[in-house]
């Protein structure tokens, strides 16, 4: 019998610091500091007068906050207006993506509309009253100088434009975010807006409130004149009418005549894994009771929800069995799973605080620490906001930012709706950049497209690439269902359709790898691998993200002839240079070759800041040949290995939009002998609220790559020959069915 050829693992111990590049941060001046002093000045006076006319309850603390807009030339970290915020008294305690047409810019050309970034700047009213003061004082050159000069717009934040909509006619539920101060002086805003909305007649629900960053989350009710009322308090960033919670109506089939199946006697193939599925609950009756290891319900006190029930039983039994074939035996689960109720029959009366109720659960959960992995097939039915991060997905973020578990999250099933307006795109929380975002494929095998329902991209920036994978989900059209076990004693399947099992399905691959391969590979090194081996077909990114996850594990954990595929996981700090070499034989490679690369990290996030929600990014280069320097420089050429077509428009990759990315993947092809001593050097770049900062905490990573030389048979092996000293096969930690 042939020796089969693990994943290739310590990739890390090859890594190594060096010493970083020197940068250099001049650019040309769009304005003159008299030129920014007759455009500004004017617009100073009216926010001035704008805050003035606030009532004193509105501004607590006589705080205000309005409104600056960078020239789009400057929306890179390191124009962030630090000098200018310290020398007014102003304080950014936000900022999101904003369009405008600058009366001017440093690129050729007649300026034209562009993406650029709003900060959010509150300080003392007084403080606004004496700008066009500070702005008249100026010295030409200064630090502060540049920075104003670098202000395309600055404007009030009006109560209009903190409402996104104030829905149907009779809306009284809504959901607001409002801006806290930096530096923990929560209770302060807290309080103030607390005692201003019952001034207006807005009943708030502070109980069921959630803090994210600078942000403060939480449900009011009231009617439409007191809820515009409300939105003169000055902290205000958000207003929109409460979204449902989406997810336990699936798009499906009803259901007909029982067909059968039988399900395997054997135990999952390892006990390690610690998985939950966080859903509706099972029924009494079901078919899985072998293969759950624990069942809660997070709110004891609630009953079921009988479509809750169906939707959670559907749900699991997609993670422990796939989707499974009428009249046959079901694959052998990978792991046993815990079943979270985190719905019940608050849903099915559809509380309209429910949304709330329901992330606390999640929070919960996440908050435990219990697990690896998780799915989460629900969330609100709210396809995402490039201005705003919604409440879901900033609790989230956060709560995965340290890299131990995975969790999936189904993308909706919003697919068909009208994509002018944005309503079919990926659905809150699916735009987590920490999270690992679930669309439904329509077939298992070759021919496979996105399932019409299936919601589609792009995600936000940074997150664009969303959704992240493609696991089949059913499709009606073609007649292939998701078949799952029904309700009661006898193993029973009923066909499905719809994302919220796609995303179990997927999470089931992720853990079988972990299963095979054991605690050697991180959730995030496991997330790495599921991207690095999807396969976008012929479609657009927009449509399916990176692609489908291959059918087979074997694919994704083994090396045929002429592969090596190395594993490296480690940390990077902060400012700091990391150089990972492209491990290959020791007399090189001949005939053409074909290399792929993935990286994948996990950040802390700023919610306030949408335009900079990611702390960290990676700047990758690709140095090739160590024997190509140019004169005076230190360090080989660089060859572009990443497209950041895939990451942001050309106006944002002139800045540094595409560097904030979590997920970075790119596939290379080029001759065997232009590599001599190829590596990738790393570069991780922190940044908190937008701004550049020296206190950034080292993060995770995980990188994949992949060496393809046909004319290499032997590959696998010759690479691990040359470095016997420190690179290994990742062995199973488990034995495997014997494949015939």
């Amino acid at each position: 019998m042939s020796q089969t050829n693990f994943l290739i693992g310590r990739g890390e111990l090859l890594t190594h610091e060096i010493k970083g590049p020197k940068r250099s941060m001049g650019k040309a001046e769009v304005y003159t500091l008299q030129q920014a002093r007759n455009r500004l000045m004017p617009q100073f006076v009216e926010v001035a007068m704008s805050l003035d006319r606030l009532p004193a309850e509105a501004c607590p603390g006589d705080l205000g906050v309005a409104r600056l807009a960078l020239n789009p030339s400057y929306i890179a970290r390191s124009y962030f207006p630090i000098a200018m915020l310290r020398s007014t008294g102003l304080e950014s305690v936000g900022s999101k993506a904003v369009k405008l047409t600058p009366e001017a810019w440093s690129k050729k050309g007649a300026p034209n509309e562009s993406t650029t970034t709003e900060l959010f700047v509150v300080a003392r009213r007084q403080v606004f009253r004496q700008l066009k003061d500070w702005a008249g004082q100026l010295e030409d050159g200064s630090n502060e100088a540049k920075d104003f000069a670098r202000i395309e717009r600055f404007s009030s934040f009006e109560p209009k434009d903190r409402i996104v909509s104030l829905g149907k006619e009779k809306e009284r539920f809504f959901e607001v975010g409002i801006h806290l101060l930096p530096g923990g002086n929560n209770q302060f805003v807290q309080r103030a807006f607390a005692r201003y909305a019952a001034e207006v007649g807005v009943t708030i629900h502070t109980r069921l409130a959630f803090s994210a960053g600078n942000l403060w989350f939480l449900p009011v009710e009231g009617n439409k004149d007191a809820v515009k009322k409300m939105a003169l308090f000055s902290f205000v960033r958000v207003v929109r009418p409460m979204p449902k919670l989406r997810g336990m109506r699936p798009v499906q089939r009803s259901a007909g005549v029982a067909v059968a199946c039988s399900l395997p006697n054997d135990q999952p193939l390892s006990a390690e894994p610690k998985v939950a599925i966080l859903d509706g609950g099972l029924p009494d009756q079901h078919s899985i009771a072998p293969w759950i290891r624990v069942y809660r319900t997070l709110d004891e006190s609630a009953a079921n929800d009988p479509d809750g029930l169906e939707h959670g039983l559907s749900v699991t039994s997609a993670f422990l069995f796939g989707p499974i074939t009428p009249n046959s035996r079901a694959e052998r689960p990978y792991s046993y799973v815990d079943h979270l109720r985190v719905l019940d029959c608050e849903t099915r009366e559809e509380d309209p605080m429910e949304l709330y109720r329901t992330l606390g659960f999640v929070e919960e959960v996440l908050l435990s620490r219990q697990y690896q992995f998780i799915n989460l097939s629900l969330g609100p039915d709210l396809p995402i906001d490039d201005t705003d991060v919604h409440a879901w997905t900033s609790v989230i973020d956060d709560l995965l930012s340290d890299g131990e578990t995975l969790m999936t999250v189904a993308v909706g099933n919003n697919g068909e709706m009208d994509r002018s307006v944005g309503n079919a795109r990926v659905q809150v929380p699916s735009d987590c950049v920490n999270a690992l975002s679930v669309g439904a494929a329509n077939n298992t095998d070759k021919t496979w497209g996105r399932a019409a329902y299936s919601a589609v991209g792009p995600g936000r920036s940074p997150g664009v690439v969303k959704p992240d994978l493609m696991a089949f989900g059913g499709d009606a059209g073609n007649s292939k269902y998701f078949h799952v076990l029904s309700e009661g004693a006898k193993p029973n399947l009923v066909p499905q359709l719809g994302t919220s099992f796609a995303s179990p399905y997927l999470l089931r691959s992720a853990v079988g790898i972990r299963a095979i391969l054991g605690a050697d590979l991180t959730p995030l090194a496991v997330k790495a691998l599921l991207i690095h081996a999807a396969d976008p077909s012929t479609h657009d990114k927009v449509e399916v993200g990176w692609g489908k996850v291959p059918e087979d594990l074997i694919e994704i954990i083994t090396c045929t002839s002429g592969v090596a595929r190395v594993v490296y996981q480690g940390e990077l700090k902060p400012g700091k240079y990391l150089r990972a070499p492209l491990p290959l034989p020791t007399n090189g490679l001949t005939g053409n070759v074909h290399l792929k690369a993935t990286f994948c990290y996990t950040s802390p996030t700023d919610p306030q800041d949408a335009v900079a929600y990611t702390r960290a990014g990676l700047e990758i280069v690709f140095r090739p040949n160590d024997k190509k320097v140019k004169k005076g420089r230190l360090n080989a050429e660089t060859k572009s290995f990443f497209d950041m077509k895939n990451y942001a428009t050309e106006e944002e990759r002139r800045s540094d939009l595409g560097k904030w990315e979590t997920v970075l993947h790119g596939v290379k092809h080029m001759r065997g002998s232009s590599l001599e001593n190829p590596v990738f050097d790393i570069h991780y770049n922190a940044r908190e609220a937008g701004a550049p900062t020296t206190s950034a905490e080292k993060i995770r990573y995980a990188l994949i790559i992949t060496v393809n030389a046909p004319k290499h048979t032997d590959l696998y092996n010759e690479i691990l020959r040359a470095y016997a000293k420190t690179l290994v096969p990742i062995q199973p930690s488990v034995s495997l069915p014997v494949r015939v």
